[in-house]
């Protein structure tokens, strides 16, 4: 996991999971696996599971993206003529508008299986082929911003934290969990680390519990916003 104080950045989008999408071009089939990683050894592992999963295709070749600021770009042309595969889907990846104008897709390795058809494409075909299987894949992907949050703990007892819980929820605070104890109840919230959204929860807080028990910060983590 990122830790969350080492970077500038507040947001980023990523994708959910794995995802696979498969095009055919002069009867060579492409078939595209994104896989969302957070580190170089996660993208390998999936690089070395494809080649076993299509051991009898010619060509797997790969690129990743990786962290809050992507400062960690790698990609493979795995056999194919230099610059026409790897590169062409790390830019796929890396030129990506997941909405107007922002470009920050990162956290995901994507490989590209070809099958050879027997027609060659050439250099600009090659090039052509594995950046449009990549931007496929990318954009028929389900897609998740992640944002650093501030963290808290409200306690409550058991009695209480469902009402409360729903009530947060209704509030539009974002609501992690809630852990159960003996003694009672702690519900995990994330928010924005914006001054305002900060002082606007504690002021709910204290109204829904009226006045009861400040929230107890947990720190700041890189949150999933579905």
């Amino acid at each position: 996991m990122h830790p969350a104080s080492q970077s500038t950045v507040t947001s980023y989008t990523t994708i959910a999971g794995e995802h696979r999408h498969e095009i055919e071009i002069k009867r060579s089939r492409f078939i595209t696996v994104l896989r969302r990683v957070e580190t170089e050894d996660a993208a390998r592992e999936l690089v070395a599971g494809l080649r076993k999963e299509f051991h009898d295709a010619r060509h797997h070749c790969s690129a990743f993206v990786l962290g809050p600021d992507r400062d960690v770009q790698r990609s493979n042309d795995d056999g194919e003529p230099s610059g026409t595969a790897g590169l062409p889907m790390l830019e796929a990846l890396t030129r990506r508008e997941t909405t107007p104008g922002m470009t920050d897709l990162s956290d995901v390795a994507a490989v590209v299986v070809r099958y050879f058809g027997g027609i060659l494409l050439g250099a600009g075909g090659l090039v052509r082929a594995y950046s449009e299987s990549v931007s496929q894949a990318v954009a028929s992907a389900r897609l998740v911003q992640r944002r650093r949050m501030q963290l808290y703990a409200v306690a409550a007892g058991h009695a209480q934290a469902g009402r409360l819980e729903n009530e947060l929820r209704a509030a539009g605070v974002t609501v992690l969990g809630s852990d159960y104890g003996p003694a009672g109840v702690e519900i995990n919230v994330a928010l924005a680390a914006d001054p305002e959204v900060l002082a606007r929860f504690h002021e709910q807080l204290a109204s829904l519990t009226a006045g009861g028990e400040p929230a107890a910060p947990r720190g700041t983590e890189w949150v999933d916003l579905a």
